[in-house]
């Protein structure tokens, strides 16, 4: 999935303690973003934002659905490019087909992951399939660390077996370790985690996790209280490290929820649009191959090597719809964030 915005921001039990107490559970509120299409899709963006950058290495974090595929037009996302960074792709309803430039052409359904790591540079397209009536689901950005973000691209499609802790739970691991479940996925990245909660109604789950860990539970359906702090809907709540339990409590509705968590990635980063990077310059270099790449004139600016990166991003399989162009750099230097 791209971002299409046209101004990217760029956004025993033990607890995490202070000398005052357990530390709070931080509520981070969604805010709609158009994903594009002919009836401009609308997803919920809880990550990136000003009051947090990172949960571990996850940077980003788009909610969408559940959407009739007649009135939102579905995911008609053309290809686009990522650098520095992989994408997550988690589905509750109907399917999204994938084709990217390293020769990756895969199927997401619901229960399945899509990881592809994106290294020095990939693009891709994501449209949903011609039977999908209701499109329900997660696009989940990690950054890749320093020593790793110039690697070639990759992809794996994984499909874990539920696991269910305690009667009425069901989760299901994409990625890290929980619950006595351990994805064989690889992600070049420092230890993180990504997991499909389910809880029936009135039912306590105590989840062990990693202490080194900051976490987030992003709350699709249902009443959730998490650490004793009520979750509203598409809201994200932030744990800090420090933590060895997490507590997830269901009221009257049952609950489907997305935990990620990673150790804290230790560097900051410049994340504007499809690309994570490490300077404003290098941002810009990013933009101008793809640009160049893609046929379109820019004036890339100082430090921008356009030759250097050329088919950064390709090649890419003929007859498919036209490339997403970049939208502009902003006018002041892009930030470092982290």
């Amino acid at each position: 999935m791209t971002n299409l915005e046209t101004d990217p921001q760029e956004i025993l039990c033990t607890r995490a303690t202070t000398a005052d107490g357990p530390v709070p559970v931080q509520l981070l509120e969604p805010r709609d973003v158009p994903l594009g299409g002919p009836r401009a899709m609308n997803v919920r963006r809880t990550l990136p934002q000003r009051r947090r950058s990172l949960i571990g290495s996850w940077c980003f974090a788009d909610h969408y659905g559940p959407d009739r595929v007649s009135a939102s037009g579905g995911m008609r996302v053309a290809r686009h490019p990522h650098t520095g960074l992989a994408t997550v792709s988690l589905l509750f309803t109907g399917g999204i087909e994938h084709l990217d430039s390293a020769g990756n052409a895969a199927l997401v359904r619901p229960g399945e992951a899509n990881l592809m790591i994106a290294g020095r540079g990939i693009s891709h397209q994501e449209y949903s399939t011609a039977d999908t009536t209701t499109l329900h689901g997660v696009q989940l950005w990690y950054a890749l660390p320093d020593a790793t973000r110039h690697r070639p691209p990759s992809f794996a499609h994984y499909t874990p077996d539920p696991v269910r802790p305690v009667e009425g739970t069901e989760l299901r691991v994409h990625l890290g370790s929980l619950a006595g479940s351990t994805s064989p996925v690889v992600t070049h990245t420092p230890p993180l985690l990504a997991a499909e909660l389910l809880l029936r109604p009135a039912t306590r789950l105590i989840l062990d996790v990693e202490e080194s860990f900051e976490h987030g539970v992003l709350l699709d359906a249902g009443d959730l209280d998490v650490d004793g702090t009520a979750l509203p809907q598409d809201h994200l709540a932030y744990l800090p490290a420090g933590r060895s339990l997490i507590e997830l409590a269901a009221g009257e509705r049952p609950v489907r929820a997305v935990l990620i968590g990673g150790v804290p990635l230790g560097e900051q980063i410049v994340m504007w649009w499809n690309f994570v990077g490490r300077t404003h310059e290098e941002i810009a270099a990013f933009r101008a191959a793809w640009q160049a790449e893609i046929g379109v004139g820019v004036s890339a600016g100082p430090g921008a090597d356009v030759d250097s990166a050329v088919e950064r991003f390709g090649p890419y399989p003929p007859g498919q719809p036209d490339p997403l162009p970049a939208p502009d750099l902003p006018t002041v230097r892009l930030r470092p964030r982290g």
